[in-house]
């Protein structure tokens, strides 16, 4: 095998981890669509050979991160309402989220440093080791180890305990949309917590809270109030993993494509995060087959 196919092979070998770090580093599938392919483009002009192609790689994706991190960030601090990671879905490819990562610890990951980020990734969630994690990051490794520990310490409640049986999770998905959809305060009641936030991105481009809603009481008058103002009812798509949450894709009100995750502590649902920006839901809508802001009456 020439040099220009190896290369190529040894990219295609790693391009799903790199995704995968890319997208936990940033929290937007786009943004690490290309990043993965600035790495190749850097990847492909590499003088030489190279002996280990894997950390090599992981070291041009985690300095591409950071640096598209610092823009994002800026972009962050603009951004209209709250700002939740591009819902990745579970659409059973096991390369696709291969690791314990879910949306409730991504958006904890949001309060780390990029660099206290990039060192928890890499070492408890890609079992990069140390050294190669200092190359990365340019520091040493006692500095990289510092980094880690400081950035586990504040995400650490927030590490999933346990997987949820897919079987209770679709039960509980179908449950809740049900109830938010009549605006049933009783059902509501009984499965949610009594310290329910709920996040909702609009992003500025489409209706949606802008302030996260605390508390039990004020979550059943948001149902309730919704379901006595929608003017078509929401049609439920279906069920599925949001990054490792249980939740359900859904055409709105609005006539939107929707995506609602569900963080279930103690058979209760703790916190509640809905996607309603079209610019976060493209590849969702790709990958079931609809448009982002497919009205309801274009549905099969």
């Amino acid at each position: 095998m020439n040099m220009a196919n190896q290369r190529l092979a040894d990219f295609e070998k790693e391009r799903p981890r790199l995704l995968r770090l890319a997208y936990r580093m940033l929290g937007s599938v786009s943004e690490a669509e290309d990043i993965a392919q600035d790495a190749w483009l850097r990847w492909s002009q590499v003088a030489g050979g190279v002996d280990t192609p894997a950390a090599y790689l992981t070291r041009i994706v985690t300095r591409l991160c950071l640096d598209q991190m610092k823009s994002a960030r800026a972009r962050r601090e603009e951004y209209v309402g709250a700002w939740i990671p591009e819902p990745l879905v579970d659409l059973s490819s096991a390369d696709d989220i291969a690791d314990e990562v879910t949306l409730t610890l991504m958006m904890a990951l949001e309060r780390l440093s990029p660099l206290e980020r990039a060192a928890f990734l890499l070492h408890d969630v890609f079992n990069v080791a140390l050294p190669e994690i200092a190359a990365a990051l340019d520091r040493d490794t006692s500095a990289v180890r510092q980094l880690a520990v400081r950035a586990r310490r504040h995400v650490r409640d927030k590490r999933p305990r346990f997987a949820i049986d897919p079987a209770k999770a679709d039960t509980i998905a179908r449950a809740f949309f049900a109830a938010s959809r009549d605006g049933d305060s009783t059902v509501l009641a009984s499965m949610l917590a009594e310290d329910v936030t709920i996040h909702a991105d609009g992003g500025g481009r489409v209706t949606a809270f802008r302030n996260i809603i605390s508390g039990v009481d004020r979550a059943l008058r948001l149902f309730a109030g919704l379901a006595r103002k929608q003017h078509a009812r929401p049609v439920l798509i279906r069920t599925i993993l949001i990054d490792g949450l249980p939740g359900f894709v859904s055409i709105d009100r609005g006539a939107l494509l929707q995506t609602t995750a569900l963080d279930i502590r103690n058979d209760r649902i703790k916190t509640i995060y809905i996607v309603r920006n079209p610019d976060k839901l493209g590849h969702v809508a790709a990958a079931l087959g609809l448009a982002a802001d497919q009205p309801l009456d274009s549905l099969p």
